[in-house]
């Protein structure tokens, strides 16, 4: 799990920063019709933030509760299958 969010931390951040950098000039902008525009701008730069630490931090820690809750807190193998435990053994037949 922690693979993926290294993984993807990099191509969210950069995704966010260049919106941020292109709603900037409207968050500073004095013109006409600036006030409505901040208002749309800074709610976006808010949820964009938010979704950023939704994704790679809330996200995540949800799914691992979740993961925990469903397969009874036992390891799943690299292909999303249980490992097996001694208990298991014992019931195979050789």
């Amino acid at each position: 799990m922690l693979v993926g969010a290294v993984r993807r931390i990099r191509p969210k951040f950069m995704t966010i920063a260049t919106m941020f950098l292109g709603l900037a000039p409207i968050l500073w902008s004095s013109g006409a019709g600036a006030e409505m525009m901040k208002r749309i701008a800074a709610r976006m730069v808010g949820g964009l933030a938010t979704t950023f630490l939704m994704e790679l931090i809330v996200y995540r820690v949800l799914y691992e509760r979740w993961k925990m809750r469903t397969f009874g807190g036992r390891k799943l193998g690299s292909r999303g299958r249980r490992t097996p435990t001694s208990a298991d053994s014992a019931f195979c037949l050789s």
